[in-house]
This record gives C-alpha cells, structure tokens and sequence, in this order.
C-alpha cells in the first residue's frame, strides 16, 4: 500500500498554495498605487480594505511609486498592513517632468484661463504630471518590468463586498485586458481638444481603429465629436502588455506631443478609455459588476440578491442608476466585436 498522498486544495483549478505570502502567483500581477507620504492615513485605509475583502487570501504584491522618495514611517506603516510583497519606487524625473516641446509660459497661461472657468485642478501643475504618468509612463517603471496585470488602488477607496476569486486569473483565462468598475462622462471642459487630436491619430495611421463599434461608445454622431464616455480610473485591472503595445506607445506618444496634458487638463482616464474601445474588442473590456467600490462620489454596488449576503453597500446608491454614469449601460449594449458596423474610417 502506497503511503497516501495529502489532497491538496484548489481554487479555480490552482493550487492554493501558489497564493501563499512570497509564492509565485499563478498570474504575475500586483497592485499599483501612485501615492503621496502626506496620504499615508488613506492609504492604509485603503489597504486594511482590499486585504480584509480579497488580499489577505490571495497575498498579491504591492508596488508603491511617489515622485520622491517614501519616508521611513510611510515604509514601516504600509509594509505592516499586509503579508504580501512589498515594493517601492521612485518615478524617473523625465517621467515626471515637463518635455522639451512644452512652452511652460503658455502652459501657465492656460492653468490661469482653465481657473477662470472653474476647471477643477485648473491650476495643479502635480495633477497634470500625475495624468501624464498614469497615461503612458506608469507601465514602464522597472519595479513593472515582470508585471503583466496590474490593479490600481488609491487612497481613502473602499472595497464593499468580499471576493473569493482572483480577478486577474479571471481576465488572463479570458483574454480580458481591461477591467473597470464605474463609467462616466468626463468633464468637456478639460479636454477641449482631445478630441480633434484623436482623430488626426486616426487619420494619420490607416488601420488603427481594430474596433469599429468602440466608436459607437466615444460617439454619438459617428466620430464627429466625443461624448465623454471613459471608464473612471482610479480602479482599473489591466493588462500591461497592452498599454506596451506598439498601437497604445504610438497613440499615447501622438497625444504627448500635442501637448494637450499641459496645455488642457487632459486626464488619463478618457486617454486609457479612448484607447481601449478602438484597440480592444467589447470582449477584451470586462465590467466588474460584483466588485463593490467607492471612490467619492461615486459608487459601483452590486445589484443581485445573492450580493447582499457578501456586500455592506446600498445597491440603490449605485452609478449605474445615474446618467452621468450611464457610460457602462452603453458599452454593454454594443454589438458583439464580430459586427461590421460602420464607424469613423
């Protein structure tokens, strides 16, 4: 008789053991958060959250990233918050800085008009740095350079529901390369010609719109203007290997050079957006319904019965009952990616 053999303990078909603390994980993954030291409070918040619903199970690593370096305290208190691995990196100056072909004189000009206006942030010159990096940098910072999903987390969020499953083993079994919670319509006024920079993109570069009826989603009068329609990002699950791709460097280097994160208030969420309705199929984009999540002021809640045994929020609360969050109703009511819908050419 063979000496018996411990049955071991799965989860979605993965030994459980792969989500002990330090083991390699069945997908390479982490959290990524852009935080400040003087958010210290918020980001523990955020983190006794995420590791109370999903992490202190699934033990996936944070990577931290601030344009100065962390402080011993911030260091200390947010490496006690979790088992997992923890890693901390400073932002590369010419990531977080001005490129030469920006006119920092005119860019000053324009945050003074945009307060005049009552842009929000009008006047922030980190906020326009922070949209920049998120928009075409983050993925690149060498703490990443083994990372092929990544989960954005930010401080003072907050994680309503339990999850039992791993999301990112989710979207790479799937083919998923975005993941998002909540969809808005962005504020017109921050983004004046974002627009009419994408569709030079688009007319410069034959082919690459891959999905025609994404422009369905940004437009409502085929291509000729932008409604606004962006996933928010403060929380988003993604692939990186699609930011690295060869369409989105081309796209975001194109919207670089227009200027427009200085010059406007251009925000890396319809820049993210933008680029996942006409690279990815509606198939590669995933609304994660069952995730409860609050970012001020808004909240994604799930609406089922079976959520409440699992969820603290108001599923009445929820954006998807809003207008100005109507954006996820639509993205799910486009044809399939298989549809040869016209669209802007």
């Amino acid at each position: 008789h063979g000496v018996a053999i411990p049955e071991r303990v799965l989860r979605d078909g993965v030994d459980i053991e792969m989500y002990a603390p330090g083991a390699v994980k069945p997908v390479r993954a982490a959290f990524v958060v852009l935080v400040r030291n003087s958010e210290l409070s918020g980001m523990k918040q955020a983190m006794r959250q995420i590791e109370d619903r999903f992490n202190s199970k699934f033990n996936y690593p944070y990577v931290f990233l601030n344009d100065v370096p962390f402080t011993d305290d911030f260091v200390a208190e947010t490496t006690a918050m979790t088992r997992a691995n923890v890693s901390y990196g400073v932002i590369p100056t010419e990531h977080w800085s001005y490129p030469a072909w920006i006119n920092q004189t005119h860019a000053s000009e324009c945050r003074q008009s945009m307060e005049k206006q009552g842009v929000f942030y009008a006047l922030s010159e980190s906020y326009r740095h922070m949209c920049r990096f998120n928009s075409g940098f983050f993925f690149r910072h060498p703490l990443l350079s083994d990372i092929e999903y990544y989960w954005r987390i930010e401080p003072d969020v907050e994680y309503s529901c339990d999850i039992d499953y791993d999301p990112f083993l989710y979207m790479s079994r799937r083919g998923i390369k975005y993941g998002y919670t909540i969809a808005l319509h962005e504020y017109p006024e921050t983004i004046p010609t974002l627009w009419a920079t994408v569709k030079s993109l688009i007319a410069s570069r034959p082919g690459f719109v891959r999905h025609t009826n994404g422009m369905a989603w940004l437009s409502e009068d085929g291509g000729d203007t932008y409604n606004g329609c962006h996933f928010w990002s403060n929380f988003e699950i993604g692939s990186l290997d699609f930011f690295r791709s060869e369409e989105y460097l081309a796209y975001f280097d194109y919207l670089d050079q227009a200027g427009g994160f200085f010059y406007e208030r251009w925000g890396d969420a319809p820049v993210h957006a933008i680029a996942a309705a006409l690279l990815l199929k509606k198939e590669e984009v995933h609304w994660f319904e069952d995730i409860g999540y609050y970012h001020n002021p808004w909240t994604n809640c799930p609406q089922s019965p079976e959520s409440r045994l699992r969820c603290h929020c108001d599923p009445e609360k929820s954006a998807i009952h809003h207008y100005w969050a109507s954006c996820t109703q639509s993205w799910l009511a486009l044809p399939s990616s298989n549809s040869s819908q016209s669209a802007l050419n």
